[in-house]
């Protein structure tokens, strides 16, 4: 889990004054285009909600209303992160998980209580009314400087704000200088007052940290165990239902061929030929089930080759895509390498597909990003003990997340991302 940590070195004088200069720069734009932009929002909502009994016409228009939201709460945290540097994890979309249309009004759901988002689109707000308050007073601080410079003019009539007004020229510095320190004093108050707001509204607290972090470390728990539940199951399944009846039948085969080499060598010749295929073949299958368990090439050539040695064998044709400039780590690599076989393991076996698309990819976030799609029928589920339900265990055991997206007729996509240091 990514968590917000302000750095101990001590800020240079530069980095001092830029910062509260620059949050002056942005509550300003703010003013003009938060003031925009919660007017569609607004807009929106009003719409939406206005046309929702005209047969749900205004629902789509909430959505759009939804992720206005979402929008407005990633831009204010990645301007507040880039102001500030405190490493703020992105605003991260919500999803449910869940396949098909219901799946789909849940995902909207979630992202309508997403309280992180909330939190965001707050700080905006309260953005967006700093930056007038902040567009005011700098009108008034030019004002001041007009009045500074009144006695070099022929007359002292300045504005203020929309209004025209005459000074005496006697009282005009004594004016501007007021109005020129009492605005840049008030300015210099919203500068340290939008930092503290955005440290209480977007910074979590410490104790915030630590539930989150128990929560995580709960959930990938429960996915780790669940996961090598089904691993077990799984290889238990394969020696019972494989390899034990072929070495069984071995086993009969030779002791046929024992009764048989003095009476009927020929014969015994036979069966011993059989029973030395049926241990070829019983090989074969641990050799496959040893790399079900741990693909060795992972380790030694890397995610790209275990990946091209994974398509060899498949028995639907695959197109791999694979653009991976640098290592993860082992818990990554190896969720995401089996989350692409037991992918297409499911594609072969369930979805009648003529062919699979593998892409995956290193992300800018840190993150190792995989999508498994298939032209087959569709109408994938994720039933508990079933293989997808085994690559949502090890995806959310190495601190990922899973999407999948299986409409009735197809095709059936899987994404899959996994913070490369899990």
């Amino acid at each position: 889990m990514t968590t917000a940590v302000a750095s101990t070195a001590p800020p240079s004088r530069a980095l001092m004054w830029a910062r509260p200069l620059g949050a002056l720069a942005q509550l300003a734009a703010l003013g003009f285009a938060g003031t925009a932009a919660f007017t569609v929002i607004l807009t929106l909502m009003a719409v939406g909600i206005g046309l929702t009994p005209a047969l749900g016409l205004g629902l789509p228009i909430l959505v759009g209303f939804v992720y206005a939201l979402w929008l407005t709460g990633w831009l204010e945290y990645a301007r507040v992160d880039g102001l500030y540097g405190w490493g703020l994890p992105p605003l991260s979309a919500r999803s449910s998980g869940r396949p098909g249309f219901g799946g789909w009004l849940r995902t909207v759901w979630l992202q309508f209580t997403d309280g992180r988002m909330w939190r965001g689109v707050a700080h905006a707000a309260i953005s967006t009314v700093l930056g007038l308050i902040v567009l005011s007073l700098a009108s008034m601080l030019a004002s001041g400087v007009a009045l500074l410079f009144a006695p070099l003019y022929a007359t002292s009539d300045v504005t203020i704000g929309s209004t025209w007004i005459t000074v005496p020229l006697e009282g005009a510095v004594v004016a501007g200088v007021l109005m020129v320190i009492v605005p840049a004093a008030v300015l210099v108050g919203i500068a340290l007052l939008h930092r503290i707001l955005a440290t209480s509204i977007l910074v979590p607290s410490r104790e915030a940290q630590l539930v989150e972090a128990a929560r995580t470390a709960g959930v990938q728990r429960e996915g780790a165990v669940r996961a090598g539940e089904l691993e077990r199951t799984r290889i238990e399944r394969d020696l019972h239902d494989g390899v034990q009846p072929r070495l069984v039948s071995v086993g009969m085969t030779l002791g046929l061929a024992q009764q048989k080499i003095d009476d009927d060598p020929a014969a015994a010749k036979e069966l011993l030929a059989e029973a030395h295929t049926s241990t070829k073949a019983a090989i074969t299958e641990l050799r496959q089930l040893a790399r079900g368990i741990h693909a060795s090439v992972l380790d030694d050539r890397g995610l790209d080759a275990a990946l091209s040695a994974l398509a060899a064998r498949s028995h639907v044709p695959v197109s791999l895509d694979v653009r991976v400039d640098q290592r993860c780590s082992r818990t990554a690599e190896a969720a995401v390498y089996f989350a692409i076989a037991e992918s297409l393991t499911n594609a072969a076996k369930h979805s009648r597909a003529g062919e699979c698309r593998v892409v995956v990819r290193h992300r800018d976030d840190h993150t190792l990003w995989a999508r498994v799609e298939d032209n087959g029928v569709g109408g994938a589920r994720v039933i508990p003990g079933g293989g997808l339900d085994g690559i949502i265990n090890r995806i959310t055991a190495a601190g990922g997340t899973t999407r999948l997206d299986s409409p009735a007729g197809g095709p059936t996509a899987l994404e899959v991302s996994v913070p490369c240091a899990s």
